[in-house]
């Protein structure tokens, strides 16, 4: 099946009419749109509201083995490399206020070069390892040094890729469960999108099994509140993303913070390097990142839509306008207070955010990261299904020799 067939004509034909720059995309030829190098991102980016609520469906199917899974769980990690891990980082302050368990999210590295030592001794554990290949060399290092050295720990595997070595090589381990999410989420392009939020939406799972039908109506949710922004906010995107900003800084609280360090990963990828990205928490942003933030920077403010929370974030960001930091403020939230929509700051309004809560909109922020770094890539000249002109990075991770650690 090609991979033009697996979106929806109506909603392209929807997105064509209200927006003009993605009627500009998509009206050329699919010969075209391969020519400039966006027609596998563009697409992944805008299946997502298809692709959410079914990958929701997927994981309700498979509830009675997660169930089986987390029973008696003591201890939850979290665990991939590169975006995969920033899954992790979205989804840990969720599960852990669901489940009522110690979480953690740590990257797959971190377990390769270090071991049992990398996280909390609290047994029996349920490591979920997320992947959209499957094929990093730490991915498939992490469970298989754990199988062996700590076997009281069980393994959930989700991943995009049913013939990645992640999903193949543990199938006759009773310790290992995996799911693989339907084929449209292993995205093509280099950097992830419906991939992440696919693997995002596929881990709240493990903490509403017991409410599946509040699960279903959430992900029905964030498949129309996404489709709502990429229609609303497509052509916005585009205007900020030809603003003249050398740096990126993204801004996030609590499980916001995790779609902070996706959205700046895909500006880094999607423009190889080009714009410089920061990541950080608004009060962390005090503590010597500030120095960051000059005259050629982008600040991307992903709210909260707790009032406490939001009134800290609220304080930094008239601190920014007080000490004149920064070229241009993207705010994303809703009920966006008006004092800070200033001149030099561009509000986007999604709908239904506040409903979600922060621990649910994770998904809704990275989108709006996906598109903003979408856009700039073509302003860049680059390609955003290849964006690493000169291979730098790849679309999965070069292989490399694994050592065993010491005390393991």
């Amino acid at each position: 099946m090609q991979k033009s067939a697996l979106i929806e004509p109506d909603w392209f034909r929807s997105l064509s009419a209200t927006a003009l720059q993605a009627r500009e995309l998509l009206s050329k030829p699919e010969a075209e749109q391969r020519a400039h190098g966006y027609f596998d991102t563009l697409r992944e980016i805008c299946q997502q509201p298809a692709t959410l609520p079914a990958t929701g469906e997927r994981m309700l199917r498979s509830a009675d083995k997660l169930n089986q899974l987390l029973k008696g769980v003591r201890l939850l990690l979290l665990t991939g490399s590169g975006s995969s891990e920033y899954a992790g980082d979205c989804l840990r302050e969720p599960l852990r206020d669901e489940l009522r368990v110690a979480c953690q999210s740590i990257g797959g590295g971190v377990i390769v070069t270090h071991g049992y030592k990398a996280f909390a001794p609290d047994r029996p554990a349920l490591m979920v390892s997320f992947a959209r290949s499957g094929d990093s060399p730490e991915s498939i290092g992490a469970v298989s040094l754990l199988l062996e050295t700590e076997p009281a720990i069980r393994h959930l595997i989700l991943t995009c890729n049913e013939r990645g070595k992640l999903a193949e090589s543990f199938r006759q381990d009773p310790r290992v469960e995996a799911i693989v999410l339907e084929e449209r989420t292993n995205d093509r392009s280099l950097v992830m999108t419906s991939s992440f939020t696919g693997l995002v939406v596929a881990g709240l799972s493990l903490g509403l099994l017991a409410n599946p039908e509040i699960y279903r109506l959430m992900c029905n949710r964030l498949g129309r509140i996404v489709e709502r922004v990429i229609e609303d906010h497509f052509g916005t995107l585009a205007r900020v993303a030809a603003t003249k900003f050398r740096r990126a800084v993204f801004l996030g609280s609590g499980a916001k913070f995790g779609a902070a360090r996706e959205a700046a990963l895909k500006m880094l990828e999607m423009t190889a390097g080009r714009v410089a990205t920061l990541c950080e928490t608004y009060l962390g942003l005090r503590h010597g990142p500030m120095s960051f933030v000059n005259e050629d920077s982008l600040v991307v403010c992903f709210l909260s839509s707790d009032q406490t929370v939001r009134a800290y974030e609220a304080d930094l960001i008239r601190e920014l306008y007080r000490k004149k930091l920064g070229l241009l403020n993207l705010i994303v939230g809703e009920d966006i207070p008006e004092d800070l929509v200033r001149d030099n700051a561009v509000a986007l309004e999604c709908i239904g955010l506040r409903e979600l809560g922060d621990e649910n909109a994770c998904v809704v922020d990275v989108v709006v990261g996906q598109l903003l770094a979408f856009f700039r890539c073509l302003e860049e000249g680059l390609l955003p299904d290849s964006p690493s002109e000169t291979g730098v990075i790849n679309r999965v991770v070069e292989s490399f020799e694994l050592h065993r650690p010491s005390g393991n």
